[in-house]
């Protein structure tokens, strides 16, 4: 285990997450796939380069929901109740097959439970590509979790 209990995330703390994933054809088609997203500009290549992007996009939710796999290990390994929510999601730049991206997080806000058992964190969540100058925001968001608090856990 190596998330964090409640008393150890810090309001205004930014975690920079180290696993990164390049994103292939086969995960966005697995993904969508799954999901029976069959929306042509995820999947179908001629279709997708007669928009206004050239080329078949990875899907935004596909984009989400990796970043949330990538920011488990620093934060809610083996210490979350449960993901209570994701709000103000946003896909500003488009993510394309071959993309890697890295993810960061950070604390903006925290609060006990009324029963004082456990706590609740509210992370934002910010996931960019890597490029050669300047990395590139794709995908924002805010997650909140209900987390162990250490005392009660043990």
């Amino acid at each position: 285990m190596t998330g964090l209990y409640y008393e150890e995330f810090e309001v205004g703390e930014t975690i920079e997450h180290e696993k990164r994933r390049t994103i292939s054809e086969r995960d966005n088609q697995q993904f969508c796939d799954m999901t029976m997203n069959q929306q042509p500009l995820h999947l179908d290549a001629e279709f997708a380069a007669e928009t206004e992007f050239g080329e078949r996009l990875v899907n935004g939710l596909y984009t989400m929901s990796l970043a949330v796999g990538l920011t488990i290990p620093e934060t809610t390994d083996g210490t979350i109740v449960a993901n209570l929510s994701y709000d103000s999601v946003e896909h500003p730049n488009p993510v394309f097959y071959g993309d890697t991206i890295r993810v960061q997080s950070t604390v903006t806000d925290k609060r006990e439970t009324s029963d004082g058992d456990r706590g609740i964190v509210t992370m934002h969540v910010e996931v960019f590509k890597l490029t050669d100058s300047d990395d590139v925001l794709v995908c924002e968001f805010d997650r909140t979790v209900l987390s162990l608090r250490r005392d009660t856990a043990e």
